[in-house]
């Protein structure tokens, strides 16, 4: 099992971002690239759902992403890659107006995927890939 030339991980923990509820951490950095997990709208304090509708969904999902980018030293300017997990893809244009309040161009890529179900009932959940300056 491994050996040689392994890049160092670094664990990347805030509390203001949600816990990690199972096997995972709330981000891997490795060299200059910082892999998110997947943020739920969970809100940190009380790690319960959200109350409100599909848009306070999503904000608190984006708001969760950027706390973690800012713990590992970066924001959501740095994200190259962004993958959005939605149980109705009819809310996808939403996602894109509500995005635009957190990302301005270039963009990163992105990919949107229509799920069954997500954790705890939510409607909406992003993981993201950022690679940070040198």
């Amino acid at each position: 099992m491994g050996g040689g030339n392994c890049m160092k991980r670094e664990i990347i923990t805030t509390a203001d971002a949600p816990q990690a509820i199972g096997t995972y951490s709330q981000a891997v950095k490795t060299g200059n690239t910082v892999y998110l997990s997947g943020q739920i709208p969970l809100v940190p304090a009380s790690m319960e759902l959200i109350q409100g509708d599909m848009r306070d969904q999503i904000v608190r999902v984006f708001e969760n992403l950027s706390a973690v980018a800012r713990a590992s030293g970066g924001s959501l300017a740095d994200v190259v890659k962004l993958t959005v997990y939605l149980t109705d893809l009819a809310h996808f244009p939403l996602v894109n107006a509500i995005m635009a309040d957190y990302f301005s161009k270039p963009y990163p890529a992105r990919a949107a995927v229509g799920v069954a179900s997500l954790p705890k009932g939510a409607m909406v959940e992003m993981d993201a890939i950022m690679v940070l300056p040198d």
